[in-house]
Parts: structure tokens; sequence; C-alpha cells
């Protein structure tokens, strides 16, 4: 029996398994691309690639054959509608192969969030009830990268991060621990039926991240709170297209309101330490 991963040529997935392999299971590690040569290209030998779409309930059944644990990583797709029809194939597609246990990617408080996204998490859980599997919703929280990546090196040469966060926190979580935490999980003898949320530990704020900012880059970086109009303007003055200023406006709306500002707990359980929101800065700075 193996452990299959979905979506294993992207950022999470392709994490995931490197996880896996460091811990040296007896079970095979199982990719499923739709891209087999770039599977082939970006993993090792030693885990086997199988052909699956999540468009394409044969190729699904296929790939999911002597599969124990699936580990379901959400389609990319940014049509949620689109993505319930995929994610339904998806899970019959398991249920049909016989799948002992489906892990799912998930939304953290996705109960009570009400940033859209979080509907769709809710359809694909109610599918995974309906089939009858076994299994793991594993919650994840928005990424840090979302938030913490090299356009900051834009607000370090203006002095200013602007956004319409107010004081609203953030549990965001890196990819990374939500890899390892994730890889811990699929490796464990794990109950059924279970709701894990990995949301962080240690939520933030942007004025905590103007801070860091400014302590990393030896400049001073203020936050500049503002209303969602006038983010929309400044979006589109920084050349951010349309419907990535409006999502991204919405977003820190929900933020402002306290939607993701709940920490989590079940993430320490998992992994030794998170990445601190220091060292996420460190990483994306290139302005000295």
């Amino acid at each position: 029996m193996s452990i299959a991963i979905t979506g294993a040529t992207g950022n999470l997935g392709n994490l995931v398994i490197q996880e896996l392999l460091e811990k040296e299971l007896e079970e095979t590690v199982v990719a499923v691309v739709r891209n087999e040569e770039k599977a082939k290209d970006q993993l090792p030998d030693t885990v086997e690639i199988r052909y699956g779409d999540y468009a394409s309930y044969d190729s699904l059944v296929n790939a999911f054959q002597g599969i124990r644990k699936l580990l379901f990583i959400s389609s990319p797709s940014t049509d949620d509608m689109e993505r319930v029809i995929q994610h339904a194939t998806v899970v019959k597609a398991a249920r049909d192969a016989a799948v002992e246990q489906i892990f799912y990617t998930s939304f953290s408080n996705a109960d009570h969030s009400t940033i859209p996204l979080a509907k769709l998490h809710l359809a694909t859980e109610a599918a995974i009830k309906v089939s009858g599997l076994a299994y793991t919703f594993i919650r994840n929280p928005l990424y840090t990268e979302v938030f913490i990546n090299s356009s900051l090196n834009q607000s370090i040469a203006s002095g200013k991060l602007v956004a319409n966060t107010g004081d609203g926190k953030l549990n965001t979580t890196s990819r990374k621990d939500l890899a390892k935490a994730t890889a811990t999980l699929l490796s464990q003898n794990n109950g059924q039926n279970e709701i894990i949320d990995l949301a962080s530990s240690q939520p933030w704020s942007y004025q905590e991240l103007a801070t860091t900012l400014s302590e990393t880059s030896g400049k001073t970086v203020t936050y500049e709170p503002v209303s969602y109009e006038e983010v929309l303007i400044y979006f589109k003055n920084s050349g951010l297209p349309k419907p990535a200023a409006e999502f991204s406006a919405s977003m820190n709306q929900a933020i402002a309101q306290g939607d993701i500002k709940e920490p989590g707990t079940d993430i320490n359980k998992l992994i030794d330490q998170e990445i601190s929101l220091k060292d996420m800065v460190s990483k994306v700075l290139t302005i000295g």
C-alpha cells in the first residue's frame, strides 16, 4: 500500500513529498500529477509518478489504485464552481478506488469564516462525508507567502506599508511549516474523521510587519492603514490587475474585521517550531 499526494508538482505538494521522504517510511510515496515530465524533473526516482487530472474521473481511479492514504490538495483553479466539480470528481474516484483514508487540505476556521473560499472548502468536506470515506480535514490558514513576499521590498523603498487591514491580526502559516505538519500527519497511525486546524499559534498584524521590516532592513517603514476604496486606488497605481486588487482588498477587509485572527494549537503538536515573522521577512528582503 502507498501514500499518494495530488498536485505533487505544486508548491505545497512538492514540499510535503520532500518531508515524507526525509521520514524514510516503508510505504511508497506516489505523486499524482497532470504533467508527468515536469514531475520527473522535480522528483527523485524513489517517488512513483502516476497521471491524474482533476477533470478526468477515469485517470484518477487508475491513479488511486492501492492507495492507503490520499493527500488531496485542493484545485488551483480560480473559478470556485469549477473547483467544486473537480473536487467532487476526486472524491468519487477515491471512493471507487477504495482509498482507505482521504486527507483534504481545507480552510482554517471554515465553519465561521466570512472569506468566500471557505464555502468551497465546506462543500468539499460535505462531499467527503457523503462519500463514506474515512477522512482527516487538514484546515490550512492563508499562506504567509501571500503577504510576505518580494513585493515588500517596494514598501521598504517607499518607507510605507499601505493596507486596509486596520489593526486586525493574521494567523497565517508558511508552506514549509504546513508541509512539515502534513507529512507528520500522513506518517502517523491516525484516528478517523478528524479535523486538524493548522492556523498559526503566532498571529501577527501589519503594524508588527512594518516594525519587523524596519528592524530587518535598517530603514524606517511606517504602516499606513487606509480604507477599502483607498487601497484599491493604491493597488491600481502600483500596477496590480483589477481582479487581483479587488481580491486583495477584500481579503484585507476580512482581516480588519478579525476574520482570521484566532491562533491555532494543533500545529505545535506536529512540528517543533514555527518559522517566525522575522525569518520570513529576512528571506524575501533584497533591499539593504
